[in-house]
């Protein structure tokens, strides 16, 4: 028995001795390691230097030279426009990619070799999309909007379903992103850019036609206010007369009087909205808003100074690593 315990001492004695020279050669294999590099960096330091140098220098002409700037137009596509004005985008960052210069000279825009890139993505306002924030929004609108929203989300995340593609196109604003090489004016980009996507026969005979409507409704409201008004005018003369003559009037209550003037009060109140209408459907792509020349700084925008030297001396020490596993093969080789 007491032999069986000496031995198992024994080798657990024997265990711990290698497991902590182990240790030992791991640790002086990485003091070995790292005093290499020192002896790396000690003898290439003019060449790292020289490096560093020509990186920084390369890097701040660049950084002056090269300068990428963003773009963005909010717009609102009106008469159910919104999938021709994505295909319009898409078709554009296809005939950038293209270098398609005579395309975009022939809608106006002749910098097109500057642009980087043409994107567009929907302004997420799913709380204007449930109440429906359109100028001629009914309730029937607002409910359907809401529970359309709900049976999305039933199947996955609300989250997922508030930026799904399909659910994204519903929004009432979208944002045209542009990246280009330099500053841009409004002339030379902009403008084209919206003039060449409010260029649709279909949606401008729709456009005729919808304001066209839009304004034999407001006529025959101001014909309805008006004869809501004479009949008002009427009514309040015959009261007058009655309070002359000192006599008691009774009135029957299915003059329906209120009625009348929640009516007038509707009227009114749409004729305001056709007004507005008028204003924010006089362009099929209507443009709300727009923001350019902002300078880009991200990625390695306005960072090539830093980003370039310490490139150059990664790509050197590659080279160089690749060196020395080639001659140490090739001596393996020859051995």
């Amino acid at each position: 028995m007491s032999a069986n315990q000496t031995n198992n001492s024994d080798n657990q004695e024997i265990d711990l001795g290698q497991l902590s020279k182990k240790i030992g050669e791991f640790f002086g294999g990485i003091s070995m390691y790292i005093f290499q590099w020192i002896l790396f960096f000690k003898k290439n330091i003019l060449t790292i230097g020289i490096l560093f140098v020509i990186g920084v220098g390369l890097g701040i002409y660049l950084d002056k030279t090269t300068k990428v700037y963003d773009h963005q137009i909010i717009v609102t596509p009106n008469f159910g426009s919104t999938d021709y004005l994505y295909s319009k985008i898409d078709l554009l960052e296809a005939k950038r990619k293209e270098k398609d210069s005579a395309f975009f000279k022939s809608i106006g825009i002749n910098n097109s070799k500057d642009i980087n890139k043409f994107e567009i993505e929907p302004v997420v306002d799913v709380y204007s999309f449930v109440n429906n924030a359109t100028t001629m929004a009914t309730n029937a609108q607002n409910t359907q909007n809401f529970e359309l929203v709900k049976l999305l989300a039933e199947d996955g995340d609300i989250n997922k379903v508030i930026k799904d593609k399909l659910t994204s196109k519903n929004y009432y604003h979208h944002t045209i992103k542009i990246s280009s090489d330099g500053k841009i004016n409004r002339d030379n980009t902009i403008k084209p850019l919206l003039d060449y996507l409010n260029k649709s026969d279909y949606f401008q005979a729709i456009q005729k036609t919808f304001l066209d409507n839009v304004a034999i409704k407001m006529k025959e409201n101001d014909s309805t206010i008006s004869q809501i008004n004479g009949f008002l005018n009427e009514f309040q003369s015959n009261t007058s007369g009655a309070q002359n003559n000192d006599k008691l009037v009774y009135y029957n209550e299915n003059t329906q009087l209120n009625d009348v003037i929640k009516t007038k009060d509707g009227l009114i109140y749409e004729k305001g909205s056709q007004r507005l209408q008028l204003v924010n459907l006089n362009k099929i792509i209507k443009d709300n808003s727009e923001v350019i020349n902002i300078k880009n700084n991200e990625s390695t925008n306005g960072k090539m100074m830093i980003v370039l030297p310490f490139l150059f001396i990664f790509m050197f020490l590659l080279i160089t690593m690749f060196r020395e596993y080639y001659k140490k093969q090739m001596l393996k080789l020859n051995s």
